[in-house]
């Protein structure tokens, strides 16, 4: 009987120095810098929001949280690695709407999407359908008009296969029964540089990284995919103007972490990232690039993705876009 009762005190002791040291160990939170795990090149939406994102989670965590540019694959190379990461809360990858895109666009995948834990929905931003200055087209009706009368001929650029930037077109080309040629590449700042450069005719891409080229004159936009128009293009006319709101595919962002992560640890991510989205000043300096800040709870972004998953599969499906 004593035996037995020194058994079960031994092990409440330990039990308590477990949690007494797991309660430390969350305390002490980050003891070491946070990687923060961006899936496309600088220069485009994802960096632009990522690196305004990791500047205050640093400041208000006291310690560093990484930018890493890991592009490639669409941006499924830097989830696979978020996915596989330790689950122990130093690992953070910044998503766009991928995670919801890829189950429908690839037959093979070297992560599932319950391999991460959504933490929060972050921003929402609004694309922009922009060309070259030698394209004659200067409307959406006279882009399509070219478009049907040329079929192929026109050559439109994204940011990898299955990214809204590649969807977007696809769908649009789906609606008005023209074709164009895909030019990937590996991101949308890159398609960008191209597009300045000539080597492509258009590319439809978020407001934030195109608008400094259209305000230069290396670009034409045409229209803001949105039910309103762009503070930061006040002279582009929106979708919804234009009566062609179907054209509309939603670009959205969100911060996850590797599945296993503690519900404790996904709390105190998802608190931070909360505190840093209503930061007056990092809210303030986002909308003026049309960057739409968000909030949400994990389960809320998990029920996101989860709706989000199947409305792309139909576009994919609509589009006539095969599996690759």
């Amino acid at each position: 009987m004593f035996g037995f009762l020194r058994f079960v005190c031994g092990a409440l002791v330990l039990a308590f120095f477990a949690l007494a040291s797991g309660v430390a160990l969350a305390q002490a939170y980050p003891a070491r810098p946070v990687r923060f795990i961006l899936p496309f090149p600088p220069g485009g939406p994802t960096d632009i929001l990522g690196r305004a994102i990791a500047q205050k989670l640093s400041e208000q965590m006291g310690q560093t949280v990484l930018p890493d540019n890991r592009p490639g694959a669409g941006g499924n190379l830097g989830l696979e690695l978020a996915a596989k990461s330790p689950p122990d809360g130093y690992t953070v990858t910044l998503s766009s709407s991928i995670i919801a895109i890829a189950p429908s666009l690839y037959k093979r995948l070297n992560y599932k999407q319950s391999d991460l834990a959504p933490l929060a929905l972050v921003a929402e931003i609004n694309n922009v359908i922009v060309v070259h200055p030698s394209v004659p087209a200067k409307s959406v009706k006279e882009l399509i008009a070219i478009a049907r009368q040329n079929p192929g001929k026109l050559n439109y650029g994204s940011g990898g296969v299955g990214t809204t930037t590649h969807l977007t077109p696809e769908r649009i080309m789906s609606i008005t029964k023209t074709r164009m040629t895909h030019v990937p590449f590996k991101g949308s700042g890159l398609a960008l540089m191209a597009l300045v450069a000539g080597e492509i005719d258009l590319i439809i891409m978020a407001v934030p990284a195109a608008h400094t080229q259209v305000k230069a004159g290396k670009a034409r936009a045409l229209v803001v995919l949105s039910t309103k128009r762009a503070s930061a293009l006040p002279d582009v006319p929106s979708a919804k103007e234009l009566g062609i709101e179907d054209y509309i595919v939603r670009l959205w962002y969100g911060m996850l972490t590797a599945a296993g992560t503690s519900p404790n640890m996904i709390q105190r991510l998802n608190a931070e990232i909360v505190k840093a989205m209503n930061l007056p000043d990092l809210r303030k300096r986002l909308e003026a690039v049309n960057i739409e800040p968000l909030t949400s709870t994990p389960e809320e972004f998990a029920k996101f993705i989860a709706e989000q998953t199947p409305l792309y599969a139909r576009i994919i499906k609509d589009a006539g876009i095969k599996p690759q």
